[in-house]
């Protein structure tokens, strides 16, 4: 990267990471079980209610209870369900049309990071009529009180739940961008690890690697405070206790509840302190193939790392003893290389591929060319680099085997 380049990214992170003990974080109320959503509401007088979700989860029977539960209260819920994987600007214009068609008066966003996701962006075009999506990417760009919002995760990865952030996908031009604002952070999680009972094995290793991802972009940033610090190593603790557990035994109560603690918290490190390169190419990926987001960050991770080198051994050092990986005073170099060494064994554990199949060769210019837009100034990343260093990565990643 060019010095001025370098000097103004910098420049600008530092502006940030000043103003965090001033800038307007909240935490979430949490509650633990789905089973109170509706008598809360009902107490303070919602009568209509926009419950979004897509067709995998309500198929599943997931929101059955909730529905039956709104109607003995009263409420009148309409539901949306029709959440891509990756939430376009088409399905946030689709909910926002129901919620103000049906007089609705709160948000429940039930699913993945992908319903929470377009349920903020439904909160942010209700809140700002006269905004386009696009005109909202960024930092700070919606600024003004959207509808009450209560987001109920079946994954324990994504962290929406407790996050400032929207990543919202244009279907016209493949561009996946994230929209950042105070006031998309939702107003209750519910926190209830019955409800992700039902997540496939690969969606729980997949998202439980994007948890990780947080945590560990979160912790190696330069904009950290000991509140991040703290919350970071407490979700990198837990993801290693806990998730091939989940991932071996679905129903396994408690395993479930610690993911879900965890990717809570990792969510609150990164809202504070950002991710980095490993989310700028992975949104990327995304936004262009379709390719789940937990699937790209747990792929890219490890590359990632190796590639910041030896700028981060000190912190993935700490982030090695946090797991229980290694000892206080133990090298640590060593330590660095073993924590990257067990994110790759967790992969393999999982099922989770070491590339990636789809990925077009005439593409990847284009492609980090939106990761470096997105990354840079807003990432404090440990090392800076430029669009043409970021390609490396998808090579990296890319699998273009004949059997594709």
């Amino acid at each position: 990267m060019n010095p001025i380049k370098k000097t103004y990214c910098r420049a600008f992170q530092s502006a940030f990471h000043a103003a965090i003990p001033v800038l307007p974080y909240r935490e979430p109320k949490i509650m633990n079980s789905v089973k109170k959503v509706a008598p809360m509401l009902n107490c303070r007088g919602m009568k209509n209610v926009l419950l979004v979700t897509d067709k995998g989860v309500r198929a599943a029977g997931l929101t059955e209870g909730l529905e039956n539960a709104l109607k003995d209260f009263g409420i009148s819920c309409f539901v949306y369900d029709k959440t891509n994987a990756n939430p376009t600007v088409n399905n946030v214009e689709e909910a926002r049309k129901l919620y103000i068609t049906n007089n609705c008066e709160c948000i429940i966003a039930f699913g993945g990071g992908s319903s929470i996701d377009c349920a903020k962006a439904v909160g942010a075009r209700i809140a700002r009529p006269d905004k386009k999506l696009e005109d909202m990417k960024g930092i700070l760009k919606v600024m003004k009180k959207t509808p009450p919002m209560i987001a109920i995760p079946t994954t324990a990865g994504t962290g929406s739940e407790a996050t400032l952030a929207a990543v919202i996908t244009d279907p016209k031009t493949h561009h996946k961008y994230p929209i950042n604002d105070f006031f998309l952070i939702p107003d209750i999680a519910v926190l209830d690890p019955t409800v992700t009972y039902s997540m496939p094995p690969s969606l729980t290793a997949t998202t439980g690697m994007d948890a990780l991802t947080h945590a560990v972009e979160a912790y190696i940033g330069n904009s950290t405070t000991e509140e991040t610090r703290i919350m970071a190593l407490r979700a990198v603790r837990l993801i290693f206790e806990n998730l091939e557990t989940a991932y071996n035994e679905p129903t396994n109560k408690s395993a479930r509840a610690n993911m879900l603690k965890a990717s809570f918290l990792a969510g609150q490190a990164f809202s504070q302190s950002y991710v980095g390169y490993v989310h700028a190419v992975a949104h990327s990926l995304g936004g262009q193939y379709n390719i789940p987001h937990g699937l790209a960050n747990a792929v890219l991770l490890p590359c990632v790392l190796e590639e910041y080198g030896s700028a981060i051994y000190e912190k993935l050092n700490e982030l090695s003893i946090a797991a229980g990986l290694t000892l206080p005073g133990d090298d640590i170099v060593c330590g660095a290389n073993r924590f990257i060494t067990e994110i790759k064994w967790m992969n393999r554990n999982m099922g989770i591929p070491q590339r990636l199949k789809g990925i077009n060769l005439k593409d990847i210019p284009m492609m980090a060319a939106r990761a470096d837009k997105e990354a840079n100034p807003l990432y404090p990343v440990p090392v800076l680099m430029r669009a043409e260093e970021l390609e490396k990565f998808y090579y990296m990643v890319a699998d273009w085997s004949r059997d594709e």
